[in-house]
């Protein structure tokens, strides 16, 4: 029987990128939610075996000027109490973060380009290993602080808190399911940033050349480790409704 994976996408260009066929090729049944076209009150918050929400160029805590924030707050919290698979990638991150009670905030500099993450100790022992350095998409402003409970798995030198765990739910400041396939088009839709932040268009364009493939074949590893770890403790069936302990980090 197929599972659902719903996707919540802030922006069309900014989706599923390479994640979308390892999800596929999981058994899963993609569905995507546009912010703006679909309500998602009709969202069931619970039942979902996982969601993801993808990353938009606002923030996670502008819900005065994008109301429909607060119904995604709403979700995740609901998500987050029943511990259901999660996933948080840029904004969804952000978001989750907000949800489980967080600070975000803008953080000291613009992150747009291609680096690796540094794991930590517990990075080291999540699925994030098979990044194995590959050097991943970085495009964000803001940042936020780890979620009281939550366990820190990588940062860069711009950005203390890159990727993060809590129960079930997982979230990655950075993108390592784009840079391949439509990338120009994140390059036009986004000409207004770069522009502003002075970013090198012939730069970003041959980085993304340039490690489009490493990353593609790191990324899908690592989701397909993240996926094979919720699959053992069969989460994806069952209502795992006890609240993630805290770390010590």
């Amino acid at each position: 029987m197929l599972k659902t994976a719903v996707a919540i996408r802030h922006l069309a260009f900014e989706d599923l990128g390479v994640f979308e066929p390892v999800l596929l090729k999981a058994g899963f049944k993609v569905h995507y939610y546009d912010i703006g076209v679909d309500e998602l009150w009709t969202l069931e918050p619970v039942k979902t075996e996982l969601l993801i929400v993808l990353g938009g160029p606002i923030g996670a805590y502008e819900d005065d000027k994008y109301p429909f924030l607060l119904d995604e707050l709403k979700l995740l919290r609901e998500r987050l109490a029943a511990n259901r698979p999660t996933l948080g990638i840029c904004l969804g991150a952000q978001l989750i973060a907000r949800a489980l009670g967080a600070r975000v905030y803008p953080g000291p500099a613009k992150e747009i380009g291609f680096k690796p993450v540094t794991l930590s100790p517990a990075g080291e022992r999540s699925p994030l290993v098979a990044l194995g350095g590959a050097p991943v998409l970085h495009w964000h402003g803001d940042t936020f602080d780890l979620p009281a409970g939550a366990e820190h798995l990588a940062s860069t030198d711009i950005c203390l808190n890159q990727a993060f765990s809590y129960g079930n739910a997982l979230g990655l400041q950075f993108h390592p399911e784009a840079g391949g396939p439509g990338f120009e088009r994140w390059l036009i839709g986004h000409a207004l940033e770069l522009s502003e932040a002075n970013v090198d268009l012939s730069v970003l364009r041959a980085d993304s050349e340039r490690y489009a493939k490493p990353l593609a074949a790191a990324a899908g590893p690592m989701l397909e480790s993240w996926l094979r770890t919720l699959r053992r403790s069969d989460t994806f069936d069952s209502y795992a409704r006890t609240p993630p302990q805290a770390s010590g980090s």
